[in-house]
């Protein structure tokens, strides 16, 4: 199946079209709130404060998230979700608008906006096997992963020519208004699933992703290699801003390494569009394995930008084009009663990993030379992301062979897989 197939799917359009404005405007926030914070005096311990706010709303919600997204039909969780981060943003606008607001009450918020956030995801995950049918899955999380790297490449370019000359508040208004505009699409779409009918405890319910995950050897090895490999990508990303900004020529210097990563991000997805073999977790793996040329560029050429930027393009169409063939594989192997709470688990997974990495990464700069350091996160990263290809339920895992025609041009599809 084709993107083009995809495309021809009224409930998928408009799933795309609000999650692509959405995404842009996720990258207002930040902007605009690092803006606002050093216009008023403040500086990184303001910032540093309301981003672990944040991330503690995250990392406590998730769960929770993953189980009412099952529990309920999942357009319903986004809608709630995105009215509440609609709300969120435009107080925190409100906010700046009027006066210098109090940190307490910016944390508040960047908490409310995280936790909401926390139960979009798994629902966005659930919803996804509803608009599209089993033999579309890959060409349509290719096409998704496609707009969330165009997004990255896009969404930071706009924010900061809009908050430069308009100011933060408007930045704040924007990231609102796109939370709306999602809100919207996603009540515009007709696929719907139940909900169930027998209900357990909020924990028992937990308990029952996990169980999921437990069964699965292909599923348990992947989400322990995903907390393992995020470990080290907590590393890496503070050490490629410090090196890339100390060494290589400053903010131009870091934005072209992200401008990189995410034309990197387009080509994995567009490489997802064209490959499409049954063996597609295998595969995935395969290619995660290009990652770890990304921090082998600063131990082989430091000071080099061009190497640096070319194995960080290679390095994330790899990633990509393993993000598009994990994401399949959940859709494809997990009941989609249960699809929200593993989808949960793999977010909790990988967001808990990232900042314990963050917090390694100073510790380990002192003790060791950039270079050294690169080489393990690298040799790392290799070990962390391909050792899953030793289980057989990764080598193994097939995608369904299309038993049934497409569904119809403009037609919502039924619940599969």
């Amino acid at each position: 199946m084709t993107p083009k197939d995809v495309l021809r799917l009224r409930d998928f359009r408009l799933l795309l079209a609000g999650q692509g404005l959405s995404w842009v405007g996720d990258a207002f926030h930040p902007i605009a709130l690092s803006v606002a914070i050093v216009l008023a005096g403040g500086g990184a311990t303001e910032l540093g404060a309301i981003a672990a706010s944040a991330m503690a709303a995250r990392l406590v919600c998730t769960l929770f998230g993953g189980v009412w997204a099952d529990r309920v039909a999942p357009h319903r969780i986004m809608v709630v979700a995105d009215a509440v981060r609609a709300t969120t943003a435009g107080a925190t606008a409100l906010a700046f608008l009027a006066g210098d607001p109090p940190l307490v009450l910016l944390a508040a918020l960047a908490a409310v906006t995280s936790g909401a956030g926390a139960f979009f995801f798994p629902a966005f995950v659930s919803l996804r096997p509803l608009v599209v049918p089993t033999p579309q899955r890959q060409s349509a999380n290719a096409v998704i992963s496609f707009l969330q790297s165009a997004a990255q490449i896009a969404g930071p370019l706009l924010a900061g020519l809009v908050v430069a000359h308009l100011g933060p508040v408007t930045g704040f208004a924007v990231n609102a208004a796109t939370f709306v505009w999602s809100a919207v699409s996603v009540t515009l779409v007709r696929a719907r699933a139940e909900a169930r009918a027998q209900r357990s405890s909020v924990r028992a319910e937990i308990v029952e992703g996990l169980s999921e995950i437990r069964r699965r050897d292909w599923l348990w090895t992947g989400l322990l290699s995903a907390g393992m490999f995020h470990v080290a990508t907590g590393v890496l990303v503070v050490l490629v801003e410090v090196t890339t900004v100390r060494d290589l020529g400053g903010a131009r210097a870091l934005g072209l390494v992200i401008a990189a990563q995410g034309v990197g991000g387009i080509l994995g997805g567009l490489l997802a569009m064209r490959l499409q073999p049954r063996r597609l977790l295998l595969w995935a793996f395969v290619a995660l394995g290009a990652f770890p040329l990304f921090p082998l560029a600063f131990f082989f050429w430091p000071g080099h930008l061009l190497g640096i930027l070319v194995l960080g393009l290679v390095a994330n169409a790899g990633l990509m084009f393993f993000a598009v063939g994990w994401d399949t594989a959940l859709q494809d192997g997990v009941p989609h009663e249960r699809l929200a709470r593993v989808a949960s688990w793999d977010i909790l997974i990988s967001f808990s990993a990232i900042p314990l990495g963050n917090v390694l990464a100073g510790p380990l700069s002192e003790r060791f030379d950039t270079a050294a350091v690169m080489l393990g996160v690298a040799v790392w990263m290799l070990v962390a992301g391909c050792w899953p290809l030793l289980a057989r339920g990764v080598r193994d895992l097939t995608r369904p062979a299309p038993a049934t025609p497409a569904v119809p041009v403009g037609e919502p599809a039924q619940l599969g897989g």
